[in-house]
């Protein structure tokens, strides 16, 4: 286990979503944009994000309440650099609390 999920486990292995930003902001600018430059590496990203939480024992909910802290880190941070982000941007921006959450759990969908 890497310390980057070390990071964001509580001994119990449930998800300290209080460290989903703080890994988040940890990534450097170089790798943040390898990630958003396109969106096939975005989902390629988040792909074996989902994939290793799921190895952790990591159930849908937990993930998508992850998955939503990281949108909101991006939203709230990042400049869209593609069209599929520009519209994932708009959505959430737009979105209730629950309706941002069935967006989070679309995505895990996406690339499981």
């Amino acid at each position: 286990m890497s310390n980057e999920e070390k990071h964001i486990l509580h001994k119990d292995d449930t998800v300290n979503l209080n460290k989903v930003d703080d890994t988040v902001a940890r990534i450097s600018d170089e790798r943040k944009d390898e990630i958003l430059q396109n969106f096939s590496e975005f989902k390629s990203y988040l792909h074996t994000r989902v994939a290793l939480g799921e190895k952790l024992g990591l159930d849908e909910e937990t993930l998508a309440k992850a998955a939503q802290k990281v949108a909101e880190h991006l939203a709230q941070t990042e400049e869209p650099r593609n069209a599929e982000e520009n519209l994932l941007k708009e959505l959430w921006k737009v979105g209730d609390e629950q309706q941002k959450h069935q967006l989070a759990h679309m995505l895990i969908k996406l690339v499981q």
